[in-house]
């Protein structure tokens, strides 16, 4: 009998904080960021932007939760989550946007039911 091999779509991918990436990143699992990315990113899953994490690009996911620094356009499917430390600086698209007090949010919002159409 040969042995069937399951494809793993559960996995976390993450970017250590003494990383930094220069290109695009796109991936079919979640992604946490605690390095540097210059680039743009996309992913069906979750991102996670740790408090030491910074994006400069643009990015499309599912959800998100930011605790570090956004420079750039984030389209967000469903929830994008702003913590207290977060900064984030850019155009949102977004299904659901909660923003925590503390939050720096400097930019356009638009918030549409149709974003989940957007993250393919």
């Amino acid at each position: 009998m040969a042995k069937q091999i399951e494809n793993n779509y559960n996995t976390v991918n993450l970017i250590a904080k003494t990383t930094k990436i220069i290109g695009d990143i796109t991936s079919e699992s979640d992604i946490r960021i605690d390095g540097n990315l210059q680039g743009n990113l996309k992913t069906t899953g979750l991102l996670i932007v740790g408090a030491s994490g910074q994006i400069s690009g643009e990015i499309e996911c599912k959800t998100a939760e930011i605790e570090g620094v956004i420079d750039g356009k984030i389209t967000v499917s469903e929830l994008l989550s702003l913590k207290a430390t977060s900064n984030l600086k850019g155009e949102v698209v977004v299904g659901q946007l909660f923003i925590e007090p503390g939050a720096i949010f400097s930019g356009n919002c638009k918030m549409e039911r149709s974003a989940s159409n957007k993250i393919k």
